[in-house]
């Protein structure tokens, strides 16, 4: 059970950082047109690095949960 949860933690972990480089590249990605959109709502680059953003959050949230079991478990 252990090996599976490491396992599982790597992928985690491995996904934040996918994530955050994906985050990275559509902010670097973003032009002047992008940032002077007018006040009509978030531009489609803006829209690209929130989803970049939350998802990166949501695997190191699942990195975090496998480690406190993993953590609950060798103190057993």
């Amino acid at each position: 059970m252990k090996v599976i949860l490491v396992i599982l933690c790597i992928f985690a972990m491995l996904g934040a950082v996918f994530m955050l480089v994906k985050g990275i590249v559509a902010f670097l990605k973003t032009t002047e047109e992008d940032l002077k959109s007018g006040g009509t709502g978030p531009s489609q680059s803006s829209l690209r690095q929130n989803k970049a953003m939350m998802g990166r959050i949501t695997f190191q949230a699942f990195a975090i949960l496998i480690v406190a079991l993993l953590l609950l478990m060798a103190g057993k």
